[in-house]
């Protein structure tokens, strides 16, 4: 029965971060940085690209467009049986990013996006793909800044408390302005960095604000009416037009 409620637990989880992520992804500036990361890339036709915790796969099947052999991999099932069923023509495979299922130089592009900050030791990631990407391969990194994260509230303190908190509670929360030194300290040359802002004002983007206090009042940073109020105020702000998020996204590519 608890391996059941457990499954269940997983499975409501995995739909509400894809629903985040669906409606993150269909905002203009989305696909537009999703094009400039495979942009970075310089994509050869024929061979093979790796996305690294592909989620529900679209970036895999955007890339398999462009004439590549795309292979998604995440070690969370649940997700890679959404991927399956969205992108049934897809390749997916059940990994980590620390642990590649590829051969050392066989890969020619590599490509994260919203990965490293929830990993505890991002360098390990590094060194593998540069283990699994053959010389000259691209490597290319998309990831948010958790603990830059604005919001317009009535409550700039608590807003704060919260965004940071939450920020904590990450594995490495400012990879993003990391990635240039990780990628430096791994062995890759001709390191470039961008950031690109995403500014959020559709209602739909307000389960991102959950799975910001939510996990912030189960610590213990704020209270639970503290919360509660907080996320009232951006479900008015939201009926009101009045919802703004905006998140920056460091964008950072190399040569292996």
């Amino acid at each position: 029965m608890f391996k059941n409620q457990e499954a269940v637990g997983k499975h409501r989880d995995t739909e509400a971060l894809l629903a985040v992520l669906d409606a993150a992804d269909q905002m203009p500036n989305a696909g537009l940085l999703r094009a400039r990361s495979y942009e970075l890339l310089s994509l050869v036709p024929g061979s093979t690209v790796v996305d690294v915790g592909c989620g529900g796969g679209r970036a895999v099947a955007e890339l398999a467009e462009r004439g590549v052999r795309a292979v998604g991999v995440d070690p969370d099932p649940p997700m890679l049986a959404a991927a399956r069923e969205r992108w049934p023509a897809a390749e997916f495979w059940e990994a980590g990013a620390e642990d590649l299922p590829f051969t050392d130089a066989s890969v020619r592009g590599y490509r994260a996006d919203k990965v490293f900050h929830v990993l505890r030791q991002p360098e390990r990631a590094v060194a593998e793909a540069r283990r699994v990407l053959c010389p000259g391969g691209r490597i290319v990194l998309v990831g948010q800044d958790w603990d830059a994260i604005m919001v317009d509230s009535d409550d700039a303190a608590l807003t704060r408390t919260i965004v940071h908190a939450r920020a904590d509670l990450l594995g490495t929360p400012r990879a993003g302005r990391q990635y240039r030194s990780l990628l430096l300290d791994g062995g890759f040359h001709d390191v470039t960095v961008e950031v690109h802002t995403s500014v959020f004002t559709d209602p739909a983007m307000l389960p991102l604000l959950d799975r910001l206090a939510e996990p912030v009042c189960t610590s213990g940073a704020v209270g639970r009416d503290q919360a509660d109020e907080w996320l009232a105020e951006q479900r008015r702000r939201a009926e009101a037009g009045r919802l703004l998020i905006a998140m920056p996204f460091f964008v950072a590519a190399a040569s292996a």
